[in-house]
């Protein structure tokens, strides 16, 4: 009896989630973006490929590498080769890249995972933490895309584990960021890889004078990492970290996880005393958004069947982290394949919450694939691309948008590649090529159109963390407002940095205030919409930068 109240419970689930989803494309009071495949004419050759290490990882990094403001392209391999490509597009114009050799040895782009971009040292060029099945390493950036192994210069000892998550923060007071590293597997364990799971690393900033990471501390236990994020989840100003685990390799008493964070002291766990509430997922990926604008962060949290998408209950328990799935009545579950006749459950990995149509309004990208060949979960299961909708719910436009194809994706970038106010895509895929989606406006018949208005925002401040890591960014226009975190961490084994997309909707003008990562909250900078705009702590008005 109990089976069969099951079977009837999950069938209403999955028709309601579905009615939640398959909306008429007249019926939708919002632009769905047409996303042309273009990995190929824009010279993004490139696949992640190995054996079963390489089931989980395959991340990029986007990043100005060489002072153009473009965001280039640094691809993990796996088993297959890690690649730089430089953007040459032209500002409002097709997506073109150069593929560019990393001189460095051949040894510390071999069996790479994830990429992560950082300032680390605050010398003005992106550095990028590498992830490995061995020793995690830093390359250090320099002019024209030039990279260095920093990690004995930053005494950065990357262990020799099997990573697979990345996080960065700086805490008060810091010329240079902490770092955790979340690692996956231990292979070398007697009964690998069933409940073998490596502690995490937390990578403090030992001298103010340059970066020394010494000792690392445990972060223990760790259950099998796949993402983590520094989140201020509670609007203190303080972040904590919150870690994504893979139940299918932790023992009993695995779980999902958030370790209390506080200068100065060693780190703990979140306990059920604090609130904290005991959840187990096949956790992949991480992303953070304020869908609400109320300070208070959603998360979502993608795995193998439904996504998660918490929201915290500040009814039911002020102050401490009590979180409820709010998935299901927002209709962003994603727990199966939205088109074609594989019906089996889905397995998500990258997250990403951006606005794809410019209408203001929150949408969530997430990355499919089958792990390998696991028949318990669908064989083709495309990526999916969740609208926002103005009554805070989402509504499945994969297969309209264009992102629907057959390919097992992993890793992926969202951001604004050839500058023209729209967001674009890059998924790498295990076993198959990457895909490239450059974003062509709101479908219209077999052609495109423009969609709503938009800004694109880069922070800068002297000194340490130029790239105001922590900072948070309200843009208000009319009634609305909009907001956005500068992060290093979160997705799938995958980072950006750079510009902050923001779309205003039907809004030609905004204002814009930064909280920066000190707390001081900036003036109020009115801008015109559709305008890149740099703002430098201190300053009394932002900057305009045209490409």
């Amino acid at each position: 009896m109990r089976r069969l109240l099951a079977l009837v419970s999950y069938a209403i689930f999955s028709a309601n989630a579905a009615s939640a989803q398959d909306v008429s494309a007249d019926d939708l009071a919002m632009d769905i973006p047409a996303m042309q495949e273009v990995a190929e004419s824009a010279g993004i050759d490139h696949q992640y490929l190995g054996p079963w290490e390489f089931f989980v990882g395959g991340g990029a990094a986007s990043f100005d590498c060489n002072g153009d403001r473009f965001p280039d392209l640094m691809l993990a391999g796996g088993a297959s080769e890690t690649q730089l490509f430089v953007n040459r597009s032209e500002a409002g114009g097709d997506l073109r890249f150069e593929k560019r050799a990393i001189d460095v040895k051949a040894s510390d782009l071999e069996k790479v995972t994830g990429l992560y971009p950082i300032d680390i040292d605050n010398d003005g060029f992106r550095d990028v933490v590498v992830l490995k099945v061995g020793r995690n390493l830093v390359l250090k950036g320099g002019e024209d895309c030039s990279f260095t192994n920093a990690s004995r210069e930053f005494a950065f000892d990357g262990g020799r584990a099997w990573s697979t998550a990345f996080a960065a923060t700086f805490e008060d007071g810091q010329m240079f960021p902490t770092l955790a590293i979340g690692n996956y597997v231990d292979r070398s364990a007697p009964g690998s890889p069933w409940g073998t799971c490596h502690d995490n690393r937390l990578m403090r900033p030992q001298n103010s004078e340059r970066p020394d990471y010494g000792a690392p501390e445990a972060l223990s236990p760790g259950y099998c990492a796949l993402s983590m994020l520094f989140t201020d989840w509670d609007h203190s100003g303080h972040p904590d970290l919150r870690v994504s685990n893979d139940r299918q390799y932790y023992r009993d008493g695995g779980e999902e996880q958030m370790w209390r964070i506080d200068a100065g002291k060693a780190p703990r766990l979140y306990r059920r005393s604090d609130g904290w509430r005991r959840m187990t997922i096949w956790g992949m990926g991480i992303a953070e958004g304020d869908i609400n604008a109320d300070g208070f962060p959603e998360y979502a949290l993608t795995s193998m069947g439904d996504t998660k998408l918490q929201t915290l209950d500040l009814e039911a328990d002020e102050g401490r982290p009590v979180y409820r799935d709010i998935a299901f009545e927002r209709g962003a579950t994603a727990h199966r394949p939205y088109t074609g006749d594989d019906l089996k459950p889905s397995t998500g990995w990258h997250s990403e919450f951006a606005d794809f149509n410019n209408d203001g309004r929150l949408d969530l990208f997430i990355a499919k694939g089958n792990v390998e060949r696991m028949p318990e979960f669908a064989a083709y299961d495309p990526d999916n691309l969740l609208l926002g909708q103005f009554d805070g719910s989402f509504v499945e436009v994969g297969h309209r948008a264009g992102v629907d194809l057959d390919r097992r994706g992993r890793g992926a970038v969202v951001t604004d590649f050839n500058m023209d106010g729209m967001l674009d895509l890059l998924v790498v895929n295990r076993g198959g090529p990457a895909s490239l989606f450059r974003n062509l406006g709101g479908r219209a018949g077999d052609g495109a159109r423009p969609m709503g208005n938009w800004l694109e925002i880069e922070l800068q401040q002297k000194d340490a963390n130029r790239n105001a890591v922590g900072a948070t960014i309200l843009v208000k226009s009319g009634n609305e407002t909009r907001v956005r975190k500068v992060q290093v961490g979160g997705g799938h084994a995958s980072g950006h940095s750079g510009f902050i997309h923001v779309g205003t909707g039907v809004a030609e003008r905004a204002n814009i205030r930064i909280q920066w990562p000190d707390g001081e909250w900036s003036p109020s900078y009115r801008v015109f919409a559709n305008n890149f705009v740099v703002i430098r702590k201190g300053d009394d008005a932002a900057q305009y930068w045209y490409p």
